[in-house]
């Protein structure tokens, strides 16, 4: 087994308390650089800017306070609402309470969709069009972010309806979607310092257009399916078939586009980010790049990599595992606080933006042995501790944890082997990528990469 020589991945350095304060003052504005050194290491804080209490929760006993043991006290917080709630209404994502649970018995047999063996074959097709695609262009540089984003979005987007997302249709789609979450205005340093507890924001009429331009194509295709009548075995037929377990209606058309929406967001941009730096950091690490190669042709052969194979991919899931770790795709799980709490000792005003973040808890110093290297076998068996263990949470925790987390490993792991086996890659600007916290962890400016056939 080759040992990988190490490798830091691009990250913000951290900063002295005092350069992080007067950064949030007058610098920077995304909030991955405003973290200072100290927040690697402490266990719960407070931040010492904000018209609000803002706490942020790292330790994993005390997360699982926010995240599972009074999870009711702590729905998602009014920042991340106001953000989605354009694009997704009152979907599952972001809903609450009795709304959310009414929603969750409705849509569940939906969920059987997103199984992985169900779902194989048509991620398969996805990555079979993904290579012709980029067989097609020659070894012509592309913009890795959006082709991971094009990829994932066509996969979720068979599942959910039962055809892919093509042409004209998906650029306008892919496109809506990145100005939406460029232009959101709650992610942003302003928001989080300068609002009061449940602040309206408003919201720019740029971003409303961009959502309207998402649901009115998501409705289109709703709109096709309920004018058919057909009964697919799919995403989309599974939610309009749902029905109230109380009065027994059904899902009203707007509805209908909000979980659509839902599954759609949560089904392709969480995975679209981490694979975005899953092969980037490939195109970096020659060593990682030659062991999946080998693991891959020592499981798969020259054939078609199948469903058994990528469970068998050991090394590659573990480059995946790790690539979550050090670019966990939500970078901060943000709640509010309804009622006054305590948390490991620290009092909780009703109010309160608490914040869990798995950028920083997966780069907890007191968690993780040289946190800031990509070493995949540190998932080896034998080698996690068992605090490691627990502050590991790339798709969150509790109730509302990802309930696509198997089909976005799987997705991931296929998708990485693929690429390896067909093409050399090579980043064309490696010197300029880093990080942003955004809706999901995203590079800062977008990364161009070079796919020639092997």
């Amino acid at each position: 087994m080759t040992r990988l020589a190490p490798y830091r991945p691009p990250a913000p350095k951290p900063r002295s308390l005092a350069g992080a304060f007067a950064s949030a003052l007058f610098g920077a504005r995304d909030v991955l650089s405003l973290l200072p050194a100290s927040a690697y290491e402490t266990f719960i804080g407070r931040a010492p800017s904000g018209k609000r209490p803002i706490f942020i929760v790292n330790h994993p006993h005390l997360v699982r306070r926010v995240l599972v043991e009074n999870v009711a006290n702590y729905p998602k917080s009014d920042l991340m609402v106001g953000a989605l709630s354009p694009l997704v209404g009152d979907g599952m994502f972001i809903s609450g309470g009795e709304t959310w649970a009414r929603q969750r018995a409705m849509i569940d047999p939906a969920f059987a969709h997103m199984r992985i063996k169900t779902a194989f074959a048509q991620m398969a097709e996805a990555v079979g069009a993904f290579e012709s695609r980029l067989d097609a262009a020659a070894a012509e540089p592309r913009v890795l972010d959006e082709e991971m984003t094009r990829l994932t979005a066509d996969i979720v987007f068979r599942t959910i309806f039962s055809e892919p997302i093509e042409g004209e249709h998906a650029s306008v789609v892919f496109h809506a979607f990145a100005e939406f979450q460029n232009n959101v205005p709650q992610i942003e340093r302003d928001a989080v310092l300068e609002t009061e507890p449940w602040q309206k924001i408003e919201t720019p009429a740029r971003v409303l257009e961009m959502c309207a331009v998402i649901r009115e194509r998501l409705g289109m295709m709703i709109d096709r399916r309920l004018e058919s009548g057909e009964r697919r075995a799919d995403i989309a037929g599974d939610v309009i078939a749902a029905r109230d377990p109380d009065t027994g209606d059904a899902f009203t058309r707007e509805e209908l586009i909000d979980q659509i929406a839902v599954f759609f967001l949560a089904g392709h941009e969480t995975s679209a980010s981490a694979l975005t730096w899953a092969l980037f950091v490939l195109s970096q690490t020659p060593e990682a790049l030659t062991r999946i190669r080998e693991e891959v042709a020592a499981v798969a052969g020259d054939g078609p990599i199948l469903f058994q194979h990528v469970r068998a991919l050991g090394f590659t899931r573990n480059v995946f595992r790790e690539v979550l770790r050090l670019y966990p795709p939500v970078s901060f799980i943000t709640r509010i606080a309804l009622e006054d709490d305590e948390i490991g000792g620290q009092a909780i005003p009703s109010g309160s933006l608490v914040v869990v973040s798995p950028w920083l808890i997966h780069r907890h110093r007191k968690f993780w042995r040289r946190p800031e290297i990509f070493d995949p076998d540190r998932f080896l068996p034998g080698r996690q501790t068992k605090i490691s263990t627990l502050a590991y949470l790339p798709f969150g925790l509790g109730p509302r944890v990802c309930s696509g987390a198997s089909f976005a490993t799987t997705e991931s792991v296929l998708i990485m082997a693929s690429v390896a086996r067909r093409y050399e890659i090579e980043t064309l600007n490696p010197g300029r990528v880093a990080p942003v916290g955004k809706l999901t962890t995203r590079p800062k400016e977008p990364i161009r990469m070079r796919f020639a056939r092997r």
